[in-house]
């Protein structure tokens, strides 16, 4: 029971979502589908919160002075990185959102791609599907590599 909710509380942590879950969770013992599911639930769980609370605690804290610059810097960033999606986005947003999420690189994925859409003002509903369809293309991109690993790894011992 520890390792599903392991793998499920990895796929919660900013920064490696459901890239370090499913691995985790293949690695631990989690069978691979299971391993899915319970990653992609927990790496949209945070979403509607970061949606809706992350641009307000950023902006409340970017004054402060312990935390202020770390907040300042996370307003910034998100908001270039979001003019620059939409610029290059255009009318295809949904498009540009979804593979944002989906292609898994460093600093992509659902908490960017969310905080973006909030500090864009994006339509609520319209990223919401647009992340989720991305946490899906992410999850299947990365279970193929993490069997294709693992496969890897046995072959050779």
């Amino acid at each position: 029971m520890k390792e599903y909710i392991l793998t499920f509380l990895i796929s919660m942590v900013p920064l490696v979502e459901l890239r370090a879950g499913i691995p985790a969770g293949v690695a631990m013992g989690v069978d691979w589908k299971t391993a899915i599911l319970l990653c992609m639930i927990g790496n949209i769980v945070p979403v509607p919160f970061i949606f809706f609370f992350a641009r307000r605690v950023l902006e409340w804290g970017a004054d402060k002075p312990v935390i202020g610059k770390f907040f300042s810097w996370c307003l910034k960033k998100g908001h270039h990185g979001g003019e620059k999606l939409k610029a290059k986005a255009g009318k295809g947003m949904f498009w540009a959102l979804m593979l944002f999420v989906g292609i898994p690189l460093p600093g992509t994925g659902a908490w960017t791609g969310t905080l973006a859409a909030s500090l864009l003002d994006l339509d609520f509903k319209k990223s919401i599907i647009a992340i989720s369809c991305g946490v899906l293309l992410a999850a299947a991109i990365i279970t193929v590599l993490t069997l294709l690993g693992f496969t890897a790894f046995t072959a050779v011992a």
